[in-house]
């Protein structure tokens, strides 16, 4: 087996190997995860796979691409929470190949390809993400693809164009328009970036990359406008307008100051963020070569338009970290500066043992974090002792410092997933309530419904969500055989042994039976505050 080989297994491994204990010892956790189950699950009981559904009413806040993805697992492996939650690996895998073939194309040079991938896989943030049934990793893939489309584009339009429509197209399916945000800049900053190949004529080119581009946003509309007729009024104007608009400027959801961004990147990037060598490397970067310039036209202007964006939060840069690791990559191998050490994975590994083994004294977050086994900590620090290797050439210092990471994911996914697990893990009150719409009893919840019990229960019924005081007193009177389920999140209820309570991330989730408070109606006073 050559070298390149050896290398692809082994970062394969690598991604298989974490993720199967991290889908072992992690549910599929709500809102999020739950949430996107729910919506396939809806779309396959109704066979209906041109509009997506949760909870009886149309979904607008996502397109189709990744339900349609796990119904195809589905029918090849049959209904599974497993064969769902194992598409996002794959999805990164592909990532992981692609963004190899990339730098191959940006620099031709093969040892920039070779780490590239694992400095993917290194940053804390991707090694975490890659096992959640999420949109961006999909997302990350559509990218790469489109971005190599454009540079096939440069020499052959045709074959470039295709496969650049093909994946906006994707890209939009997958997550919206927000897809242009990392294709458009590779497009209209094509002369300051393409050095060494350039085509005869500008005019032509970027009429064919605009060709590209409607042919992205026909291919996207084909289902969009079915989707939106289908859906009703209130649904086509949230999917064509509302969720764009609604977090670009005054966000609905996850605002945050213009600045998050500033301190959530060195973050995610951890531990290649803390590394001496690699910002000596980055210092010396010149836009000299084509492929540090496209990498820098496409992630100034995005950063920045991410920035300016009203909705944040860390996973929407995901996208962006194949391009800044290739730029790493770039610098790195052009440094030339030997030998390299480990020493900086072993701090992160270290600093991270130390916390993990005072956590059950700290008396900090949640009460579920005193059952921390300390032991967890002190097995960090005999890796952290262990990864306190020699000089090491970069490409070793590179792919151990990706695998001392996944070990260190490993472990403190292992510390703190175990006391974490009951109030992550729905299964044990979706299971009730199955039971129960089994029995002909109806169901509604007290706030906004994130469609949490439908997979895991396999629900066929719509629960109902109430928002007020006065829509759950109407409720329990038109349905006095039924149970309103509450999350109550900081007040303790007033309760009896009939009443079951069931862990639920910072609080507890209470099954009532509708007869329990409409004989003691004092119980609904409390109840307010967690609609």
């Amino acid at each position: 087996m050559n070298t390149a080989r050896l290398d692809r297994v082994a970062l394969a491994g690598t991604v298989v190997a974490l993720a199967t204990l991290q889908l072992c010892l992690r549910p599929a956790t709500p809102v999020d995860e739950t949430r996107y189950l729910s919506v396939a699950w809806e779309m396959w009981t109704r066979g209906d796979f041109l509009l997506p559904w949760l909870n009886g009413e149309p979904y607008s806040h996502k397109p189709p691409l990744l339900f349609w993805l796990i119904h195809g697992l589905w029918s090849l492996f049959g209904v599974s929470e497993v064969a769902a939650r194992l598409l996002p690996v794959g999805l990164s895998l592909a990532a992981l190949w692609w963004s190899q073939r990339l730098s191959r194309r940006l620099w031709d040079d093969p040892a920039v390809a070779r780490l590239v991938p694992w400095l993917i896989l290194g940053s804390v943030f991707w090694n975490n993400f890659q096992s959640l049934l999420q949109f961006d990793i999909l997302l990350a893939l559509t990218a790469l693809v489109a971005w190599e489309g454009v540079m096939v584009s440069l020499r052959a339009p045709l074959r470039g164009g295709t496969q650049l429509a093909t994946a906006t197209a994707l890209g939009l399916l997958a997550k919206g328009p927000v897809i242009l945000v990392a294709i458009l800049p590779a497009v209209l900053l094509a002369p300051w970036w393409a050095i060494a190949q350039r085509p005869s004529n500008w005019a032509s080119w970027y009429a064919g990359c605009l060709g590209a581009l409607v042919a992205a946003a026909a291919m996207a509309l084909a289902w969009a406008l079915p989707a939106g007729l289908a859906g009703g009024e209130a649904y086509r104007e949230a999917l064509l307008w509302g969720q764009t608009a609604g977090r670009m400027v005054d966000a609905f959801a996850h605002p945050s100051p213009w600045w998050s961004y500033l301190w959530w990147l060195p973050l995610m990037c951890l531990p290649w963020t803390v590394w001496p060598q690699l910002w000596r490397a980055l210092r010396r970067v010149r836009c000299g070569d084509q492929g540090t310039r496209f990498c820098i036209a496409v992630l100034l202007p995005a950063l920045l338009v991410f920035t300016l964006i009203s909705a944040k939060q860390p996973k929407y840069l995901l996208p962006l970290l194949p391009l800044m690791a290739a730029l790493a990559a770039r610098a790195l191998v052009s440094a030339n500066q030997g030998r390299y050490r480990t020493r900086f994975v072993a701090l992160l590994l270290a600093a991270s043992g130390i916390l993990l083994a005072a956590l059950p004294v700290l008396d900090v977050g949640p009460a579920w974090l005193s059952q921390v086994q300390p032991l967890w900590g002190l097995l960090l620090l005999v890796a952290a002792a262990l990864s306190w290797f020699p000089a090491l050439q970069l490409g070793a210092v590179v792919r151990a410092a990706a695998i001392a990471v996944s070990v260190w994911t490993a472990v403190v996914s292992s510390a703190l997933l175990g006391p974490a697990r009951p109030v992550l893990d729905v299964r044990p009150v979706s299971r009730v309530l199955a039971q129960l719409q089994a029995e002909g009893h109806r169901l509604a919840y007290l706030g906004k419904y994130h469609g949490q019990f439908h997979f895991t229960g396999r629900l066929l019924q719509r629960i109902a969500p109430l928002a007020s005081r006065e829509a759950v007193d109407a409720w329990l009177s038109e349905h006095p055989n039924g149970y309103l389920i509450v999350n109550y999140k900081s007040a303790a209820p007033r309760l009896d042994a009939r009443v079951p309570v069931y862990p639920y991330r910072g609080g507890v989730l209470v099954v009532w039976p509708a007869g329990e408070l409409l004989s003691d109606p004092a119980r609904l006073d409390g109840l307010a505050g967690n609609a």
